[in-house]
């Protein structure tokens, strides 16, 4: 049985690189941009006014004058007015060009209009003030975007100002997920009293659906040979396998037997830790990742949010970093083996995250789950956590 930090860098080690597609930018949002965005001219495009008000040449206002005349009106998106007078000033809105000639902005709340007249009421003007200077942001050809992030609505925004109708993301794997056991049934059906209703594949799917991925979902019986031909023909079409139950030394437990029939080699199987030591990883020669989970809830949904989630960052290139929070109560934990605790989060006023235990009970507890919104990871080899003491986090539900 190896350790968890054993089993992350065998499963670390197995990365892959799925390459890249160029999606349309508004179906974009939550992939991984794999391309830098550069400007495709300087941002902003012109000199831009940022207030409404009046355009003055400030050597006029510097000369002692403080009555201008009006020339014109120039709006957002008008082609600049031109050439410009002594004493003259155009009155501008937010976002137009600043018009030849003209260098300052004087807001309309420090002015006086009248007629086409306008007379400045303050006297702390500064040249060039109320202005957004042309490539002030950034430049034509500058990197505004840098791969390997998420895209956000933000990101959005900068992909669509820079005129990119498609965009080069990181490609998903193809995964399947399998659920076995024959005391399983259908969403939709009443369970006899020895039977329960299938979850962990919907619970597996829905944690990928928040990545983004588009997920198939197969069920096979306690049947070896059904389990074999039903592996062998996933081998063929997917990437990745995601298996829930069916691993542990019961008598009906037959994936790994047929994983290692249809030719998938045993990377790790039992990993110091609860839940989930019965977790098994392997690979076959084509390069198809099997991540098989235990049946127990509560160890599937840690396994795939400890193991799995960060794989599938490593492999599409995003940068994360570890969270970490603070116990918030005194915690024990006998068994000498890692232990995934759930927790509540808090922030606490000096900025600190608070972790309060909600033990539960056991694996099987999944209904707990829906309280708790992290796991915090308790190191093996001791049995008591102090309040005050700080551990890794594994976040999975934020409100």
């Amino acid at each position: 049985m190896i350790t968890v930090e054993q089993a992350w860098h065998i499963i670390q080690n197995q990365t892959r690189d799925y390459g890249t597609e160029a999606v349309a930018f508004e179906r974009s949002l939550g992939r991984i941009l794999a391309e830098d965005i550069l400007a495709d001219r300087d941002m902003p495009p012109f000199d831009r006014v940022t207030m409404d008000g009046i355009a003055i040449n400030y050597t006029d206002f510097a000369g002692g004058n403080r009555s201008f005349t009006i020339a014109g009106t120039q709006a957002a998106g008008d082609e600049p007015l031109r050439g410009s007078k002594p004493d003259h000033c155009v009155e501008i809105m937010t976002g137009a060009v600043l018009p030849e000639g003209f260098d300052t902005i004087i807001r309309y709340e420090d002015v006086l209009i009248t007629g086409n007249h306008a007379e400045v009421i303050v006297e702390n003007i500064r040249r060039g003030q109320n202005i957004h200077n042309k490539g002030k942001d950034k430049q034509q050809g500058d990197v505004v975007a840098a791969k390997g992030r998420v895209i956000s609505p933000a990101l959005i925004s900068i992909i669509a100002s820079v005129g990119k109708t498609n965009v080069l993301v990181k490609k998903f794997p193809k995964v399947v997920i399998i659920s076995s056991g024959d005391e399983l049934v259908e969403v939709d059906e009443t369970p006899a009293i020895y039977q329960i209703r299938r979850s962990n594949n919907y619970t597996i799917k829905a944690i990928l659906q928040q990545q983004g991925l588009q997920i198939d979902m197969v069920h096979i019986p306690d049947e070896p040979n059904v389990t074999r031909d039903e592996i062998s023909r996933c081998l063929d079409n997917y990437d990745v396998i995601l298996l829930s139950g069916g691993i542990s030394m019961g008598k009906f437990d037959y994936i790994p037997q047929a994983l290692e029939e249809v030719g998938v080699t045993k990377l790790f199987h039992k990993v110091r830790q609860r839940p989930g030591k019965p977790f098994w990883f392997g690979a076959n020669d084509k390069g198809v990742l099997v991540f098989a989970f235990p049946g127990n809830p509560v160890a599937t949904f840690m396994c795939v949010h400890r193991y799995f989630l960060p794989w599938l960052q490593d492999t599409l290139g995003l940068l994360t970093q570890k969270r970490y929070a603070v116990l918030a109560a005194d915690f024990t934990f006998e068994p000498d083996l890692e232990y995934f605790l759930q927790v509540q989060t808090t922030m606490a006023p000096d900025g600190r995250t608070m972790a309060t235990p909600l033990a539960g009970n056991g694996s099987g507890d999944f209904a707990n789950l829906a309280d708790t919104d992290a796991f915090l990871q308790l190191p093996a080899d001791r049995t008591d956590f102090e309040a005050g003491e700080v551990f890794e986090l594994f976040q999975f539900n934020r409100n």
